[in-house]
């Protein structure tokens, strides 16, 4: 063998060594690679649990509290809902202002740490989710299934409810508009209206 053989037929295995090692980096590349998206990915799930489990705690620490303040809230309700607001009275006036602003402050206040206020309208669709039917009454307004009227607004902390608004709902057999959701999926009510009964169904009297 010639010195100038050597390097020509060395040049094949080192061309081979040289591929093969590109191969393997480029898979060990792919498998750092791979790793990183993985743990970023766990990253952000732990960030994502964290955050809620921040928010949990947040809401199971004010949801007593918040239970305990409605009492208030529906007094001052009340309280609005009967002021003699066309009383001549300037003091009588001042007064009624005064607890008006004191029930708006307050829900105000409620709304800022996520305590909202469910308060169907009329004719909206009974939700068993966020309402209790408390009676059920026939009307003319109302369609079977629709909210006739609030007995007691419902709260719900930050997607979870603390107490059903409680309502009187329109029995079966109501001949009113629609309400306002008109599908029926989940409504008993409305599906009992659907069925063609139009006779009286029992009713929640449950406080």
């Amino acid at each position: 063998m010639t010195d100038e053989q050597t390097p020509a037929e060395d040049t094949p295995f080192e061309t081979e060594d040289l591929a093969q090692e590109v191969e393997a980096l480029k898979a060990e590349v792919a498998a750092l690679k791979e790793q990183a998206l993985r743990y970023a990915a766990e990253a952000e799930n732990t960030k994502r649990r964290a955050e809620r489990e921040m928010n949990d705690a947040r809401a199971y620490a004010i949801q007593k509290f918040a239970r305990d303040l409605l009492g208030a809230a529906d007094n001052l309700a009340r309280a609005t809902a009967h002021s003699p607001r066309d009383s001549a009275d300037p003091v009588v006036k001042n007064f009624v202002i005064g607890v008006e602003m004191t029930e708006k402050e307050l829900l105000t206040a409620f709304e800022r740490n996520g305590l909202k206020k469910i308060d169907p309208a009329k004719g909206e669709k009974f939700d068993p989710h966020l309402h209790q039917a408390m009676m059920e009454q026939p009307s003319d307004e109302v369609a079977a299934g629709g909210v006739v009227a609030v007995l007691q607004a419902g709260y719900e902390l930050m997607g979870r409810l603390v107490r059903p608004a409680m309502v009187a709902v329109a029995a079966k057999g109501s001949t009113g508009p629609a309400p306002s959701d008109a599908s029926v999926g989940g409504n008993p009510y409305a599906e009992a209206a659907a069925d063609g009964d139009g006779s009286g169904g029992a009713f929640d009297t449950k406080a």
